[in-house]
């Protein structure tokens, strides 16, 4: 497998998810803005978004791809199938269970994770709404994520990285046709995640067909759990829910604390958080995605040369491509913030307090990616116990932080200690992967690095020469600019 094609062509699907989703989000506050409705709707989402990247995207796809990466090749296609069909037929069930809890527990929920919210009574009936309206995507989207797993291991990228795609072009739908018939327009929102959510489970349905693996749900769960694939599973979900859930928690953390500030702070972080996931979905959801089950087979077949070297490989390129985007986030938050989402009702103070969040953000872009790349050189080797550790240890660390920045920049520094948190945790794995031997870096990275920083500076040096140049050609001297003084 051509790992720079398979990163193109997945960046690329993930490029085309992120524009349509810019899309969505111009939109967006351009017809809502940030204010207390528009913060009463990423709460909302937030619930069960956070529980999707908990046990979809986070736990789940940790514990299951390595071992479906292993029954693949060492137990043959028949055992592999009766796998996905028992663990498809347990997750069913436990979903199930799951949504109808959280849609009857929804005002337990937001009490605890948003309790600025409790004493405004209109802003808090509509988030318990929408989040009762939006509670079922997580069930939609850890299918989606047990596809994607399935998908991804039989080498096909392409339909997962641009299922995103479709849950974008419904939500600018929503935007632009459902909320026009709501008595309260933010509702079409509500609606357009949940539609989004059923598209693109859909969308997965005839990909998995082709490679004979659409999972067939079953009726009795019990018996799904006699198979000792499903119970080692499950096994090593629960510390990765652990590890997981840690850094929910502290996102948790952060959005109860943004609740109890001035209305627009949730909405503000939201925006920023937005421009700062192009350059972590591009790079590190695109890398982790390639190296969750290329690292798995390496570990699977004993190759641990090709398994220190798709690490390596996964580094260098975020080192390569990383910078240059945290440095832009760093530098030029008004310019980027203000070109994309300064229309309609997002006015010039919601673009100067997103500024401000998407600063903090690019501070710690590196260390957000960066884990992306390594936490997988513990998860394929079905070690979950050591990232959990670190996690724990990370969180605590966070928030330390917040008790530090967020006196000092409100809503900015939650992002600062989100970014600063990652960081640590990058450290922290990188540190644990060197010690256990797991991981060698190739000989050159002093010579790399200075190379990458060279390249920035020539990079700054250049742009400003072109700056001063281009005010030559159209005329301006520095002799327009002498003072003259008067005696």
């Amino acid at each position: 497998m051509n790992l720079i094609r398979t990163l193109a062509s997945i960046s690329g699907m993930t490029m085309l998810s992120r524009v349509t989703g810019l899309a969505r989000d111009v939109l967006f506050t351009t017809y809502f803005g940030a204010n207390a409705m528009t913060d009463a709707y990423n709460i909302a989402f937030r619930i069960p978004n956070l529980l999707r990247r908990l046990f979809a995207e986070g736990a789940f796809a940790q514990a299951f791809v390595p071992i479906l990466a292993e029954y693949k090749t060492q137990q043959g296609n028949q055992q592999t199938k009766e796998l996905v069909d028992h663990v498809a037929t347990l997750l069913t069930w436990a979903l199930l269970i799951t949504c109808v809890l959280g849609i009857i527990g929804a005002p337990v929920i937001l009490y605890f994770a948003a309790s600025g919210l409790v004493n405004k009574v209109d802003v808090f009936s509509a988030t318990v709404l929408m989040t009762r309206i939006m509670f079922p995507y997580i069930g939609f989207m850890s299918m989606v994520a047990l596809a994607g797993g399935i998908l991804n291991t039989w080498r096909e990228f392409k339909i997962p990285a641009f299922t995103p795609v479709i849950y974008n072009m419904t939500s600018i739908a929503a935007t632009l046709w459902l909320s026009r018939w709501m008595e309260h327009p933010i509702y079409g929102q509500a609606i357009g995640v949940f539609i989004g959510g059923v598209l693109q489970l859909w969308i997965q349905v005839p990909a998995l067909v082709k490679i004979g693996m659409l999972p067939r749900i079953g009726w009795r769960p019990v018996v799904a759990w006699q198979d000792e694939g499903v119970r080692r599973i499950v096994r090593n979900m629960l510390p990765a829910i652990v590890a997981v859930s840690a850094s929910q928690i502290s996102i948790l953390i952060n959005t109860s604390l943004a609740s109890r500030m001035v209305a627009g702070s949730t909405s503000w972080l939201a925006s920023a958080d937005r421009l700062m996931e192009f350059p972590t979905a591009l790079l590190g959801v695109a890398l982790g995605t390639i190296l969750l089950p290329g690292l798995s087979k390496a570990n699977a077949d004993g190759d641990t040369t090709e398994y220190s070297a798709l690490l390596d490989w996964g580094l260098r390129l975020t080192f390569l491509l990383a910078m240059p985007a945290g440095v832009a986030l760093a530098t030029i938050p008004i310019p980027l913030t203000a070109t994309l989402f300064h229309h309609g009702e997002f006015d010039a103070h919601a673009v100067s307090m997103t500024s401000n969040a998407l600063i903090a953000y690019g501070i710690g872009l590196i260390g957000l990616i960066v884990v992306k790349i390594l936490a997988p050189g513990f998860y394929a080797r079905q070690d979950i116990r050591t990232p959990v550790k670190i996690a724990v240890s990370v969180m605590i660390a966070t928030q330390l932080m917040n008790l530090i920045f967020v006196p000092m920049f409100a809503h900015a520094g939650l992002a600062l200690s989100v970014g600063l948190g990652a960081c640590v945790n990058a450290s922290f794995l990188f540190i644990g992967l060197r010690r256990r031997g797991i991981f060698h870096p190739h000989k050159g990275w002093g010579m790399f690095l200075l190379k990458l920083f060279a390249a920035l500076l020539l990079l700054i040096l250049a742009s400003m020469a072109t700056y001063f140049a281009a005010l030559g050609v159209m005329g301006f001297r520095p002799r327009d600019f002498r003072k003259v003084a008067k005696i």
